[in-house]
């Protein structure tokens, strides 16, 4: 899905929200426990119900490989399963020497036919040219993390001045234009979306964290929004796991659609 295709979704359904399918299998409602595929239903239905309300959603690997070959077919199985107007992207956080990041672009781009991928930047240039070689696909790059530890490197001062994670967006759109790369920016540094806007102010914004992590939905739209919209908030625990009951998807559309209709009220006024 390019840029405007993404745009033009947004627009229609007034909305920026991405679900994150960060699918645990020790938390799903007990019910889907008897199915043959207990992770594929339960992303199934959730889906299903929030298709209305939501123009991307993000797979969190890591809940895939747990299971080992069960859990990668259980992925593909959902990705296969998507509405083609959606954007998906492997929250992967990938990043290797070239050769290795090669392999991780086929396996994400070619073999699974996600959208885009997370990516670590910290290997440099040469880890993440890789990914960008696939045309029509995205890299998302790790900005500013919403996690505590984003402090430990993140936010160091460099010699000149400016922070890791200010050095990483300019630096990087040296390889890449906002066509292609987005920015990995936490709903709990709302307060840094300001400045941010200043280094990337046509750039796509993947923002977690709002929701169960405490990230304001307002302020990361009023900081955080551009001309072309420019964010896509990701919500998992909160709209996963809304209900453990048998009415687990009719909740989680009740919470997807209270978070686009506040995203719809922001993108009024732009």
């Amino acid at each position: 899905m390019n840029y405007q295709a993404l745009y033009q979704n947004i627009k229609s359904k007034k909305s920026y929200l991405c679900v994150g399918l960060d699918t645990d299998l020790s938390k799903i409602p007990p019910h889907l426990l008897s199915e043959e595929d207990p992770i594929f239903e339960f992303n199934k239905q959730i889906i299903d119900a929030t298709y209305p309300f939501a123009v991307a959603y993000k797979p969190n690997t890591a809940f895939y490989e747990a299971l080992g070959a069960r859990g990668w077919e259980s992925l593909q199985k959902t990705i296969d399963y998507l509405p083609k107007d959606t954007f998906n992207i492997a929250d992967a956080k990938r990043g290797d020497i070239g050769n290795t990041s090669a392999m991780y672009a086929k396996a994400f781009f070619e073999r699974m036919n996600f959208d885009a991928v997370t990516v670590a930047p910290y290997m440099g240039e040469d880890s993440v040219k890789p990914f960008l070689d696939f045309n029509g696909k995205w890299v998302i790059l790790l900005a500013l993390t919403s996690n505590t530890g984003s402090q430990d490197f993140e936010q160091l001062s460099l010699q000149k001045g400016d922070l890791l994670f200010e050095e990483v967006i300019k630096k990087s759109q040296t390889w890449a234009d906002e066509t292609q790369m987005m920015y990995v920016v936490g709903a709990t540094k709302a307060e840094k979306l300001q400045e941010i806007r200043l280094l990337a102010p046509e750039h796509f914004l993947l923002v977690p964290g709002v929701g169960a992590q405490g990230g304001s939905l307002e302020e990361v739209s009023k900081y955080g929004l551009n001309s072309h919209v420019g964010l896509l908030v990701n919500s998992s625990r909160e709209i996963l796991y809304a209900s453990n009951d048998k009415d687990f998807a009719k909740k989680s559309a009740e919470r997807a659609e209270s978070l686009q209709s506040q995203m719809a009220r922001f993108l009024d006024k732009l």
